[in-house]
Parts: structure tokens; C-alpha cells; sequence
């Protein structure tokens, strides 16, 4: 494919032409189906319902579709599961909602089958995996970091390391769920699963930091 052609790209080219979106939902259905390295253009151009040729008009080789997926799973990532409100002193029950919500998401298939693609080519594409870390995993620690620290203000809690603490709560909220699913071993946790392990989870950090 030649450059003239990769760089004559339409004036909709974007996320917000209907069309790109077609051809990337297409790219997200083969790589979860067959990986990465199995999925070849001709696959995708065939999932998304276009011709190669214009495929290749959006999109020049399989990288940069796979990091358009990766941009909005990261946008997908940063919504809505560490909002948390700093003034809200009931910690009890902001953790639970806020965990609940977290381990639901990381242990939704779908998500699982996107993150271990993803894992599996950082070493080739080490930018990819650093942006979905940094609009992922750290956003959360970092969300939670500045609402415990409001909280330690408001003498509620009493933690010496915010950032340590919130990432130990965050990894808590999934243990033996998250890695079974990641790994085929198990089927996503039910409702009450998820209910009674983020439970324990909330009880054992209050346990440690609640102000005595």
C-alpha cells in the first residue's frame, strides 16, 4: 500500500465518522476471535463490511488499528469508576459502590480478551501498553489516592502512604477473580460473588486505617 494512498484519507476519518467506526468495531471482533498476530486486514475488512482498499484508506497496517481500539478502550477506562466525591465521609459505603463497580469491569470477558491481546504485544508496541497503565490502572490508584487523602484531612482515616493503600484496596476488590477469568480458568464472578470478596475487601481497609 503506498503512501499517497494511507495519506489521502477522507475528511471523516475520525472517531466520529460512522464508517471508522465500522472498520474498528470489525478490527475488535477478529482480534478478540483470533488474537493479534493471527488476524490479518482481509479478515478485518471482511468483519467490518468495507473492501481492503478502503480499509487501508483509514487505517495503514493492522498497529494502527489495534491502537485506535486501545484510544478508546484507554477513554473507556478513565469513566466513571473512581469518581469518587471528596466530600463524602460515609467511606464505608463509597468503597462499596466504588469497588463493586471496578470488579465488575475488569472481570467482564470482553475487556479480558482486549487486555490480554494487549499484553501480549507490549513488548512490540511498549507505548500501547504504557497508555492503557496510564489511562487505566493509574488513573484509578490516583483517583482514590485524592480521596482518601480528603479523608485523612477530615479526620475520618488515618493513612500514612494514600497511594499505597489505594492501590492495595484496588487489588483486593478483584482477588480470585480477576486472574481466573484473565486466564480462562473461570467464568466472570456472579453479583454476589463480586459482592461478598469487595466486602471483605472494604471491612479489612477499614480495619487498618478507620481513625480509632
Amino acid at each position: 500500500m503506498t503512501d499517497s494512498l494511507v495519506l489521502d484519507r477522507p475528511a471523516d476519518g475520525t472517531e466520529d465518522s460512522a464508517k471508522w467506526r465500522q472498520i474498528v468495531d470489525g478490527a475488535r471482533t477478529v482480534f478478540m476471535a483470533r488474537g493479534f498476530d493471527a488476524a490479518s486486514m482481509g479478515d478485518i475488512a471482511k468483519a467490518a463490511g468495507v473492501s481492503k482498499g478502503t480499509l487501508y484508506v483509514y487505517f495503514k497496517d493492522k498497529d494502527e488499528l489495534f491502537a485506535a481500539i486501545v484510544g478508546q478502550e484507554c477513554s473507556f477506562q478513565a469513566e466513571g469508576v473512581f469518581d469518587f466525591d471528596h466530600t463524602d465521609s460515609d467511606v464505608e459505603a463509597a468503597l462499596l459502590k466504588h469497588g463493586k463497580a471496578f470488579a465488575e469491569k475488569i472481570c467482564d470477558p470482553r475487556r479480558q480478551s482486549q487486555l490480554r491481546t494487549v499484553i501480549a504485544i507490549a513488548d512490540r508496541m511498549p507505548d500501547l501498553g504504557r497508555k492503557v497503565y496510564e489511562t487505566g490502572p493509574a488513573v484509578g490508584i490516583a483517583r482514590m489516592s485524592a480521596y482518601l487523602r480528603a479523608q485523612v484531612e477530615a479526620g475520618v482515616l488515618e493513612i500514612a502512604d494514600c497511594e499505597v493503600a489505594a492501590a492495595q484496596f484496588i487489588e483486593t476488590c478483584h482477588a480470585t477473580m480477576f486472574k481466573p477469568v484473565l486466564f480462562n480458568f473461570a467464568p466472570p464472578p456472579t453479583p454476589e460473588r463480586i459482592a461478598h470478596v469487595v466486602g471483605i475487601a472494604v471491612r479489612t481497609f477499614l480495619a487498618a486505617y478507620r481513625k480509632k
